[in-house]
């Protein structure tokens, strides 16, 4: 498939420019919020098959850093890698979905409860970033980034927990999570319970935490069934 076909029907809109430092050439970093992005807006639509010849010259990278991007996103399971097949955004169905919620609920609750204890005045700063970038994408109409910073707040949690093992068994769940929700349709935000799970975490108060994300997945749990 050439460029312009790729661009014809898989990708709806062109990629905004990318910012960068004069002189510095994309990285992994730069190209995975956008490619992800992309994804979520369904620029590149769910089920499609793209080329990376295509994809890398859609959004002016190497193929070696489009490449590392896919391995992240396949590994995220947001997107599929066979061999000798061209890769393909990910389409979960209704069972693997209540799969996902269900390990999330049981996962996430231990999480930020660990996050509760030791949360540091720099890491619940860096919560409050993503909430506030979150919101801002919101009231734009941002709805992509808006729901890849939702989920970058679940990541960041876990990582602020302490425990490698939760946080990388979450890394492969909130992603597809997020995914599923941009599939879905609508995104209203989560800015406010994610805002009031910080001034728990502010508070050590381990308990309103805890409740307040059972709140969250189970309003996640309804907007997906």
């Amino acid at each position: 498939m050439s460029a312009h076909a790729l661009q014809r029907t898989n990708v709806v809109t062109a990629p905004p420019p990318m910012r960068l430092v004069p002189g510095k050439r994309p990285s992994v970093d730069d190209l995975y919020p956008r490619l992800f992005d992309a994804i979520l807006e369904q620029r590149i639509v769910p089920t499609s098959r793209f080329t990376e010849e295509g994809l890398a010259e859609q959004f002016g990278v190497s193929r070696s850093v489009l490449r590392r991007v896919l391995a992240r996103l396949a590994e995220q399971q947001v997107i599929i890698l066979r061999p000798n097949l061209r890769a393909q955004v990910a389409a979960p169905d209704a069972q693997q979905v209540q799969h996902i919620l269900e390990a999330r609920r049981l996962m996430e609750v231990t999480v930020v409860q660990l996050a509760c204890a030791q949360a540091s005045p720099g890491q619940v700063r860096r919560l409050r970033e993503l909430v506030a970038r979150q919101r801002a994408c919101v009231e734009q109409g941002q709805q992509g980034p808006a729901i890849r910073l939702c989920g970058e707040f679940h990541l960041l949690l876990a990582s602020i927990a302490g425990n490698r093992p939760l946080a990388q068994f979450l890394n492969s769940l909130v992603p597809l999570t997020s995914l599923v929700i941009a599939q879905q349709g609508a995104f209203a935000g989560t800015w406010r319970e994610q805002s009031a799970m910080i001034e728990a975490l502010e508070r050590r108060d381990g308990g309103t935490a805890v409740s307040l994300m059972t709140q969250h997945l189970d309003h996640l749990q309804a907007q997906l069934s």
